[in-house]
């Protein structure tokens, strides 16, 4: 799978926890009953104001919040029944979403008002359409991408300003962190004001690489909110480390430059100056088709994400001369991927814990084919749109994929509402619970034990430095834990069990489960110090582990058996770790798992060779880079074998700080320098020690 694949295929797992809230349940409601008759003009009033009033919020907290509360697909329909109601009625509120663009920039960032509006862009879902809109004219078809748009001011050559869209009228100035993004260029040639707009992006492989680093209840939920969120900083060193990048749609203004009133002659103009731009081709009435069809079709494995298209009179002088509405330029037209909708029948609600003791539900339904791929799955996200959509087994239901990528439902065309909340965890058996967070409903495991909060502990658990299990990655884990194949650690080693079900989960196959099996084999021969450290105690590190193991002559009964005051008795342990190894050998729990994970390994305990222990007491810090050994690490083996303790710092208590550049100015030899520790380098260390 190619790696933009792999970014979608992982950015669309993400997407299962997306935010909604209360007024996503009262949209699904809304689209179901559209079609309803208003009886006289009070209700159509009401109406109005109702829709004005939800679709405002949603765009604050998609503009401003940097979140989402309804689907693409909901505020699509309701802002078209607005906009019916608003036509037929004549009436139109002053805050209505289809007079006014965007929202209000947020406080934090200085504010600008720019030179001239950006207004959103009429829209279409019709191919059709958009052949007719041409007019017979010709017109440059690009992207519509999914970021934050951004406006950009050179002067003399250089960035001057960069200021978000805003509200249309009124954005923030973001300069410093524009500075940052990893393809726009700080020099261009023309020398003349130049004023350009653009978006801000960031890739798929890039949401998914920033997001696996960060706890599930901090992870972003899509690319869109994720870029606003790195631009709108206070402290541009966020934002370089996000890799934004930036591409340019349109030319407001260059001095001195004759374009011969054409856009793509433009766009040329914007590549030559350094600037990535959206892909873009020139169109008429008797090719347009064929190139929404490439853009379809190349969307499907596109590495930006784009919500669409936009068309854009190639003549920009007729362009101009249509002038504008109050909302849209009448130059440019966006086209939106009709939603690709298909009716199918719920068979089960599954329920899939994670990490935070969140449990989210996911709609099994007889799979479908929507856009070019068969879906059986969609998730619902939480309880409160379980409760919205009145869902129950065997509804007939309809389903589609939100800018062709997501699987969604629609709408619930049976409404039976029998669908029963679980009350006991799926993967631990303990009780749920519902809770309510901003006006949204999610349910949660109780227990603190349960194995899905664990899936940190089971990573440390098969990391290289403790049991080294190759193939079981953090995800990997993930869903062995969501099927019910493992619970603790003993059960890794019980996977074979479960042979059929894993060759046939998606990325497993036959070869990958054999290696899977020989790598947990070769995992049965292990070492007590890398069981130690695999356990996971607070505090107990690589180092730590090796200590405990050497003190207690690698016999885990004693370890098992001693107290808080022996073990803080321990050279390098303290009271505080020692605390934490009692308190874990002391759980009834922890011992029955570490009773049973003890017989399905094979612990090789080293003979010890107290002659060796010549650095005995002794501890070293090491810095730089070595030349007899290999690496720090293996200078470190070395060092705590003839039993010496390496530490990161440099204290009163250590014994030589190793570091080949004896004169350098770094922060350790500074501080060795003023405790008197000496500095040696890696020859003298061993012409003394060694």
């Amino acid at each position: 799978m190619p790696n933009c694949m792999k970014g979608r295929e992982l950015f669309m797992q993400e997407n299962r926890m997306q935010s909604s809230a209360a007024q996503s349940n009262a949209a699904q409601s809304d689209i179901a009953q559209r079609d309803t008759t208003q009886s006289n003009a009070a209700p159509d009033i009401d109406r109005i104001q109702y829709l004005t009033e939800t679709l405002n919020r949603a765009a604050k907290a998609y503009y401003a919040e940097d979140r989402e509360i309804m689907s693409n697909y909901e505020y699509d329909a309701l802002y078209d029944e607005l906009a019916e109601l608003e036509e037929r009625t004549g009436i139109v509120l002053a805050n209505s979403p289809t007079v006014h663009v965007g929202y209000e920039a947020v406080e934090e960032l200085p504010k600008e008002r720019h030179e001239s509006p950006m207004l959103s862009l009429g829209k279409t879902k019709e191919r059709e359409e958009l052949r007719s809109w041409l007019g017979g004219n010709a017109a440059v078809l690009s992207w519509k991408l999914d970021g934050l748009t951004i406006v950009l001011t050179y002067r003399q050559g250089r960035l001057a300003k960069a200021v978000t869209r805003g509200d249309g009228e009124i954005g923030e100035v973001i300069t410093n962190n524009a500075r940052t993004f990893k393809n726009l260029p700080l020099q261009i040639a023309c020398q003349g004001e130049l004023i350009l707009r653009g978006e801000a992006v960031i890739s798929y492989s890039d949401f998914e690489a920033l997001n696996q680093g960060l706890e599930e209840a901090e992870r972003y939920k899509n690319p869109r909110n994720l870029c606003s969120g790195s631009v709108r900083q206070l402290n541009n060193e966020i934002t370089a480390g996000r890799n934004v990048q930036f591409y340019a749609f349109s030319l407001v203004k260059a001095e001195g430059v004759d374009f011969h009133n054409s856009r793509m002659e433009q766009f040329a103009f914007l590549e030559g100056q350094g600037f990535q731009v959206v892909e873009h081709y020139l169109v008429d009435a008797e090719t347009i088709l064929d190139r929404v069809n490439f853009f379809e079709h190349k969307i499907r494995s596109y590495e930006i994400p784009s919500d669409g298209l936009v068309l854009t009179y190639e003549d920009i002088a007729y362009g101009q001369s249509l002038g504008r509405t109050a909302k849209f330029p009448r130059d440019s037209i966006a086209f939106k991927w009709a939603d690709e909708i298909r009716e199918t029948r719920l068979l089960e609600m599954g329920w899939s814990a994670s990490r935070t003791g969140l449990i989210n539900p996911v709609a099994i339904f007889e799979p479908v084919e929507l856009e070019g791929t068969t879906v059986s799955r969609a998730s619902v996200h939480n309880v409160s749109i379980v409760k919205g959509l009145e869902l129950g087994i065997g509804d007939r239901i309809t389903v589609y994929k939100a800018n062709m990528i997501i699987p969604q439902i629609a709408e619930n065309l049976t409404r039976s509402g029998s669908l029963e909340i679980p009350e006991v965890c799926p993967v631990c058996g303990e009780k749920t619970q519902i809770r309510q967070v901003n006006e949204v409903q999610s349910l949660y495991c109780t227990n603190e034990k349960c194995a899905a909060k664990q899936i940190k502990a089971f990573t440390l658990f098969v990391s290289r430095d403790a049991l080294n299990i190759d193939g079981l990655s953090e995800a990997t884990l993930e869903k062995f834990i969501d099927r019910g194949f493992i619970h603790e650690f003993a059960d890794l080693f019980e996977l074979s069990r479960y042979r059929d079900e894993i060759t046939q989960m998606e990325g497993f196959g036959e070869k990958s489960f054999q290696n899977l099996m020989a790598s947990i084999e070769t995992a049965r021969d292990t070492t007590l110090p890398r069981l130690i450290y695999g356990l996971g105690i607070a505090g107990i590190g690589v180092a730590n582990a090796k200590l405990l193991c050497r003190h207690f002559h690698y016999d885990l009964g004693q370890l098992r058996q001693a107290d808080e005051e022996s073990l803080s008795e321990i050279e390098g342990v303290g009271p505080v770790l020692a605390d934490a190894i009692a308190a874990y050998m002391r759980d009834e729990d922890n011992l029955r798992a570490l009773d049973r994970l003890l017989a399905v390994l094979r612990i090789e305990a080293p003979a010890e060779d107290t002659s060796g222990q010549t650095l005995s007491g002794m501890s070293f810090v090491i810095t730089g880079s070595l030349n007899h050994f290999e690496n720090r690490n293996e200078l470190k083996e070395l060092i705590e074998q003839k039993g010496g303790k390496v530490t990161g710092s440099v204290t009163g208590k250590t014994t030589c700080l190793i570091n080949n550049d004896i004169a350098s100015n770094s922060s350790k030899n500074k501080k060795a320098k003023e405790l008197g520790v000496a500095i040696l380098s890696e020859e003298d260390f061993m012409e003394q020690y060694l």
